[in-house]
């Protein structure tokens, strides 16, 4: 599947559609909001007490009025846990956010777990498992030859 590049030579987001420059504003407006609540330590929430979270994305919808957050937990545990919490906390961060922003209305907040990582991993382990990769050692010896010939050729057996 070929992705699809905007002017500048960019990925197209994760849902195919190109976003305006308003959103993407928008977007990282509220992303710096929502990481400055965390840094200062304003969210009080058992299931987020001495986790590091990254707030990775903002995705805001055409008409402004609703933005899904991406996060994830510094090293993956406890994803869903972490995005119950922000979820339970989201119109207590849309308070505190608004006397923040200057916007004229501030979007609904949503959160997701954020699988970029994940996906990242997965495809990692992919390309280490597919034959004839590089550093792969059990289609070939270290020292570029296969079956343990010094020419490359076959041992005849």
């Amino acid at each position: 599947m070929k992705h699809r590049a905007n002017h500048r030579g960019e990925a197209a987001p994760r849902d195919g559609r190109e976003r305006t420059q308003r959103q993407l504003r928008v977007g990282e407006v509220v992303r710096h909001a929502l990481v400055g609540i965390l840094d200062r330590g304003e969210l009080r929430d058992p299931a987020l007490a001495g986790v590091s979270v990254t707030v990775s994305e903002v995705r805001v919808s055409a008409d402004l009025r609703n933005a899904t957050a991406f996060v994830v937990p510094l090293g993956g545990e406890g994803t869903d846990e972490v995005v119950a919490a922000f979820r339970r906390a989201a119109p207590f961060l849309r308070r505190r956010m608004a006397g923040q922003v200057d916007l004229r209305r501030l979007p609904e907040l949503f959160f997701e777990a954020d699988t970029t990582f994940d996906n990242v991993d997965r495809i990692g382990r992919l390309l280490e498992t597919a034959p004839g990769a590089p550093g792969r050692m059990d289609d070939g010896n270290a020292d570029g030859t296969a079956n343990g010939t010094t020419d490359g050729t076959s041992d005849g057996s």
